[in-house]
């Protein structure tokens, strides 16, 4: 399986994230990528650089104003006295009766759905070559490849039409998913991050076009707290085409497996032509997130499971976080995917 790669990510080294009222460094840091990187050497998979496809994928998913707003973002944040390192901001307004702001800090309250999603001087960059990852990879796919792996940073499961979150700006995932609608009639998105993914599922919920399945560390405990039920099946065109499996805090291998059983049939009845796979690797056991607790071997027997539902498939890397075996667990799945096909 051949694996899409760039640098350019970087340019995004956020410092900022609040953990029950306590400032830390970020979990989402670039030393991530350098594991990852570590698992794909591994797994002798083949690094090709992405192309520049610019704002046409971007724009099929999230709105012209919100691209603008994280285009300038950084620009109109240095022009204020006394601002600070990294753009966070300091109010989320409800949307109700709202009027939509020209200022910055309002621009940024209105964009952003939490505090874990700072902004700073290479973000916007970071996120377009996290996309155009995502977009190579499905192009591939679309082209003939069987499955492609795509090393996007910063990830994007979180990211909504217009609002960032969750360390995620541009939503890789949905605009992988779009792009290959191109060619397919159907397409089917498996959110295996241990953190439900909200954005994407914001993003198809009325769409009967896209199937959206999630599974994730049950949310009544863990983020993103207010979405990621089992009752949310979609609305209007889209009911239905929504399934959220949420799984208890600490649940191992044989349970996930369960769950992913129940994904497969769900993805099959819906006969797509494509899938993407969301892949957190942040349900590991050790992973300092600690939601959910798959092994290595359990990665492995995740991606052969995925392999069984027989697509051509884009894996867009979403969450998973600093620990030993990260990289491990990346070699696990893309192998056990490979060894099942």
């Amino acid at each position: 399986m051949k694996a899409v790669y760039t640098e350019r990510h970087r340019s995004h080294d956020p410092q900022f994230f609040l953990v029950r009222g306590v400032v830390k460094r970020t979990t989402e840091q670039p030393e991530r990528a350098d594991r990852l990187l570590a698992g794909l050497k591994a797994g002798k998979h083949q690094l090709v650089e992405p192309v520049a496809f610019g704002q046409g994928p971007r724009l099929r998913v999230h709105s012209p104003e919100y691209l603008d707003f994280l285009a300038e973002a950084w620009e109109a944040w240095s022009a204020l006295r006394d601002a600070g390192s990294e753009m966070i901001a300091n109010m989320h307004p409800v949307r109700n009766a709202a009027t939509y702001p020209t200022h910055i800090v309002g621009r940024l309250g209105w964009h952003t759905v939490d505090t874990a999603c700072p902004i700073g001087p290479g973000t916007w960059a970071g996120a377009c070559a996290a996309s155009d990852v995502a977009v190579t990879a499905a192009q591939m796919v679309m082209d003939g490849e069987d499955a492609v792996y795509a090393l996007c940073r910063p990830p994007g499961h979180h990211a909504y039409r217009d609002l960032a979150g969750g360390f995620c700006f541009l939503n890789n995932s949905a605009i992988a998913a779009s792009h290959l609608r191109q060619k397919h009639e159907r397409v089917a998105i498996l959110d295996v991050d241990v953190h439900h993914g909200n954005g994407t599922q914001g993003i198809f919920y009325e769409r009967s076009d896209v199937l959206t399945v999630s599974i994730h560390a049950d949310p009544a405990a863990f983020y993103p707290f207010v979405w990621g039920y089992a009752h949310e099946r979609g609305e209007g065109a889209g009911l239905g085409t929504n399934l959220n499996i949420p799984l208890s805090i600490g649940t191992k291998d044989d349970g996930y497996l369960l769950a992913l059983e129940r994904a497969a049939k769900t993805i099959k009845n819906f006969a797509p032509g494509a899938l993407v796979v969301a892949l957190g690797l942040d349900a590991s056991e050790h992973d300092p997130l600690a939601g959910l607790a798959v092994t290595t071997d359990g990665f492995r027997r995740i991606g052969a499971a995925i392999a069984q539902v027989g697509l051509p498939t884009v894996f867009v890397q979403e969450g998973g976080y600093l620990s030993e075996i990260l990289g491990a667990n990346l070699t696990a799945v893309l192998g056990g995917f490979e060894a099942a096909r």
